[in-house]
């Protein structure tokens, strides 16, 4: 038995040992993830792999957006089945302890499955100071290699580099409508001083179940900034972990969530190690019909934590029906020198905005998709810190279409 096959089987085995997570688990207890056997491929549901070249194109696409400039982008696609491959894949990577953690099941159940992924590394450019580094700009597609799959990315950025980086999951639905099951797990690590600022999409088939897990490192000075549209499927898990472990590093996360009649729930934890770290967390959940929606943000100032400052902001919205709808702000302290604040409001679209809207020609239909744009642009933007991405990106397009798609389901249901 070589070293690779050896490693997954150990992950299987403390799987079974630590156990799946509890219904009652903190985390998970408003929308339980589906069983282990489900992220294994060992459930008698298993989805069958697609009939239409499921390998071909599968696994990360790298392209850059732009000309690159100076500097150096070292990328590395990596089978975990070679047991050499395999080491470097996971070189460097936390081992899930489970005290905790109650996602650390996902992690074992990940790396008991896990056939290959990338490992980027972005190095600055030679001679350039910090004021004048140039920006690189990375677009990164994964297409699932098969019906079950663990993907895997690994980024380092060392000190100095600033990058914008796309990270796109999409159904194609013109090649495959099979159901997939999705558990992917993304490390990314800021040195001194890095700028990250990272625009995810996620929007998968109707039945898929996905869990997306992202760890971010931030040293000394380091600035992270997240800004995730997502949609809801059969289970859709989005998780973010932020590690503020430098002085001065800074974490924002914003979301849009669209929940049209599915279950999506969104986790983030914030932990501030260091002194005058800055973090803010944003999500706008759009609900509608018998959706079930979650946020959870968890934000922990440790005890040298000085002068640290913390926010908290989650809205949700029902669009129409009657969506389940939680919102859960929560704030741990341990240190006196600091600013913190959360928050949660739950409602409907503002209908005195709507009336003004009407009053200036605009029909019910568009007036409530020029609402709902509007708010989920916002939130974006805030998330990115620069207008001019958007639509650098194609972020408002794709969020115009969004917003159309949510709202069109809306009234196909027979709401508002």
């Amino acid at each position: 038995m070589n070293g690779a096959r050896a490693d997954a089987l150990a992950a299987r085995q403390r799987l079974r040992e630590g156990g799946w997570i509890a219904r009652d688990a903190e985390s998970f207890r408003h929308l339980p993830p589906p069983a282990a056997a489900v992220w294994l491929g060992d459930s008698p549901d298993a989805p069958a792999d697609c009939d239409a070249a499921p390998l071909e194109g599968a696994g990360w696409t790298l392209q850059p957006i732009g000309a690159l400039p100076a500097g150096r982008v070292d990328a590395r696609w990596l089978d975990a089945a070679d047991a050499a491959q395999r080491a470097e894949l996971f070189a460097g990577l936390p081992l899930a302890d489970g005290e905790g953690d109650d996602a650390a099941p996902f992690a074992w159940a990940h790396r008991a499955l896990c056939r290959g992924g990338l490992r980027l590394r972005l190095d600055a450019a030679e001679g350039a100071g910090a004021d004048a580094m140039p920006t690189v700009w990375l677009q990164l597609r994964l297409r699932s290699r098969c019906a079950v799959d663990a993907p895997l990315l690994v980024v380092d950025l060392q000190p100095g580099v600033r990058c914008v980086l796309a990270e796109v999951h999409e159904r194609d639905a013109s090649t495959c409508h099979c159901p997939q099951v999705q558990n992917l797990q993304v490390h990314l690590r800021l040195g001194r001083g890095c700028v990250l600022q990272h625009l995810r999409i996620a929007t998968p088939g109707g039945g898929d179940r996905l869990a997306h897990h992202v760890h971010v490192e931030l040293a000394a000075g380091a600035r992270y900034h997240q800004a995730l549209l997502a949609t809801g499927s059969s289970y859709h898990l989005q998780r973010s972990v932020f590690e503020l472990r430098g002085d001065r590093a800074a974490a924002h996360g914003a979301a849009v969530l669209f929940a049209p009649g599915s279950a999506l729930e969104q986790q983030v934890r914030v932990r501030h190690g260091a002194a005058h770290t800055r973090s803010g967390i944003e999500t706008l959940v759009l609900a509608e019909d018998a959706a079930r929606a979650v946020v959870n943000a968890h934000t922990h100032i440790g005890p040298g934590a000085d002068e640290a400052d913390a926010r908290q902001r989650l809205n949700g919205i029902a669009t129409g029906g009657q969506p389940k709808i939680v919102l859960r702000p929560h704030l741990q302290i341990h240190h006196d020198q600091v600013q913190a604040a959360h928050g949660a409001t739950w409602g409907a679209l503002d209908e005195e905005a709507l009336f003004y809207a009407g009053q200036r020609g605009l029909a019910p239909p568009a007036a409530r998709a020029l609402l709902v744009e509007g708010m989920a642009r916002a939130v974006l933007s805030r998330g990115l810190e620069d207008v001019e991405l958007m639509d650098s990106l194609g972020i408002d397009a794709r969020l115009a279409r969004q917003v159309r798609s949510h709202l069109d389901d809306t009234k196909g249901a027979g709401h508002g």
